[in-house]
């Protein structure tokens, strides 16, 4: 079974190391930054039809892991 992380791909050559959903130049934050603006799922794959529902789930997930030893951030 394939685990969420094994969806995204960190690569120097694609969009300058930043994480990506393998296969595409779909960039991680792109995907966060959509849905916290609002687009639901279902809109974020009609407008990119290479992407996938679990692609999705990845994309949270890595955020996810990226934030959880991070130090808070007063803003």
């Amino acid at each position: 079974m394939e685990e969420p992380m094994d969806r995204i791909m960190i690569d120097p050559e694609v969009l300058s190391g930043k994480p990506v959903i393998k296969g595409t130049r779909i960039p991680v934050y792109l995907i966060i930054e959509l849905l916290a603006n609002g687009m639901t799922e279902k809109e974020i794959l009609r407008q990119y039809p290479t992407l996938k529902k679990e692609d999705i789930k990845a994309a949270l997930v890595y955020a996810s892991k990226c934030l959880e030893n991070e130090e808070t951030i007063v803003i």
